[in-house]
């Protein structure tokens, strides 16, 4: 499991297959990864992204899902 607090706000998330899916927000709860709206595809939602999708946290978030697949299965809110 990844340490969390190492996850801090506006730090790039990077898909496995090294496209940026976005950036973050905040930790949503215990589980979810909540990426800010400007960075959305659409500029309108949040979109949200479990912890266990993350393989390890640098300098950027490193998710260990393809870019295709994160947007395939990501959840978003109207928030």
């Amino acid at each position: 499991m990844t340490d969390a607090s190492k996850i801090k706000e506006h730090m790039d998330v990077i898909s496995s297959d090294r496209k940026m899916v976005g950036k973050v927000d905040h930790l949503d709860g215990a589980g979810k990864l909540k990426l800010t709206k400007q960075s959305s595809p659409d500029g309108q939602h949040h979109h949200f992204i479990p912890l266990s999708w993350v393989d390890h946290v640098d300098q950027h978030v490193h998710l260990n899902r393809t870019g295709a697949d994160i947007t395939a299965h990501w959840q978003h809110a109207q928030s």
